[in-house]
């Protein structure tokens, strides 16, 4: 087990080498470390050798212009620069955030960004000001479309923050396929099947294999099959694909330029700006006082808190609520690192004359 304040500082260190400003590199550490606490270690520190990857190659910059570059009082499209995507995108939220303090909400297209991490950080950063925060982001095209042998999307999180009163806030933080492809590295590393319903082979046939996205193979969309509703989830994939890239001019569907070596890219004539997000922030008092909101929002809660459990569950889990008890225990205990993603840190902290963790 690592402390939070040792790995936070190891991170920090590994890109200031990495000719980051302090504030950016602090600003990675910290979204990769909230994913770290909040149980979805596939969006933490086993992301950093996928980075330091993508700098060597010229295709991240650690110091990048980032520039607005239309807006309205209540809209912006922002320009990355080729950044990293958490300091890209925390820049692009606070910047909805500033406009739904003027205006009443703010919404923000990114373009010419990179992987951002958990959507759900941005998202949260509403919370503190009674606001309502939504972060998306396309992806790497790895999930075929209901019907198709492709893969022409990404997994394309969403994250929704509500507020609420006297109970925790309400925190939706999904991929809109059944599987990240972080969760199927890690089942792959371990030698362990992927439940069918996951992925299929490059024919379009269900398998099982969790290293089936090597091999030509995609992840389906959620629901798995059209029988149990993976045109649902083809659509919600669609709709973050459509807002995160076509309205932000960056790489939509199949054209994301992959930083996975084993992904063709489909280059054909478009030319985009790199990967797209899309950030919204929603002030509560701009539609009700956000005191008659969050009392409400409480009793919502306590209503689906009350509901009777099917047999073998303790009770209904309110969406954030496994995430947030992870956080406040791996603050306490700490946090446990896999042996491959340890073994992959310690090369690059070699590499760069780092202490090891």
């Amino acid at each position: 087990m690592y402390s939070f304040e040792y790995l936070k500082s190891f991170v920090i260190n590994l890109f200031l080498k990495n000719n980051f400003s302090e504030q950016d590199a602090e600003i990675i550490s910290d979204v990769l470390l909230a994913a770290e606490l909040r149980g979805i270690s596939t969006h933490g520190l086993m992301r950093i050798s996928e980075y330091i990857n993508l700098l060597e190659k010229g295709r991240i910059k650690a110091q990048p212009e980032i520039k607005i570059i239309h807006e309205t009082s209540s809209t912006a499209l922002v320009d990355g620069d080729s950044g990293l995507g958490m300091i890209v995108g925390k820049f692009a939220m606070n910047l909805a955030l500033k406009k739904s303090d003027s205006v009443g909400t703010g919404w923000v297209a990114v373009r010419n960004s990179n992987h951002f991490g958990i959507a759900g950080y941005y998202s949260m950063m509403a919370l503190k000001s009674d606001k309502i925060g939504i972060a998306m982001t396309n992806a790497n095209p790895l999930v075929a479309p209901t019907f198709s042998k492709e893969a022409l999307l990404g997994t394309n999180p969403i994250a929704v923050a509500i507020p609420a009163g006297l109970e925790y806030p309400f925190v939706a933080d999904f991929a809109t396929s059944p599987v990240s492809r972080g969760r199927l590295d890690v089942m792959n590393m371990n030698n362990e099947k992927a439940p069918f319903g996951y992925v299929q082979d490059e024919n379009g046939n269900p398998s099982d294999d969790s290293g089936i996205l090597s091999k030509g193979g995609a992840i389906l969309p959620l629901g798995g099959d059209r029988e149990h509703g993976s045109h649902k989830g083809y659509c919600l994939s669609s709709i973050v694909d459509i807002f995160s890239a076509v309205l932000s001019g960056a790489n939509f569907g199949p054209f994301v330029v992959p930083s996975l070596d084993y992904i063709s890219q489909k280059k054909d004539n478009y030319k985009g700006k790199g990967i797209g997000h899309f950030f919204g922030s929603m002030r509560i008092d701009a539609f009700q006082s956000a005191e008659d909101f969050k009392r409400n929002m409480d009793l919502w809660i306590q209503s689906f808190k009350q509901a009777k459990p099917v047999d073998g569950q303790k009770e209904v889990i309110i969406p954030g609520e496994p995430e947030r008890e992870s956080e406040i225990k791996k603050m306490k205990e700490g946090i446990e690192i896999s042996e491959s993603v340890l073994r992959k840190l310690n090369l690059i902290a070699e590499k760069f004359d780092l202490k090891k963790i």
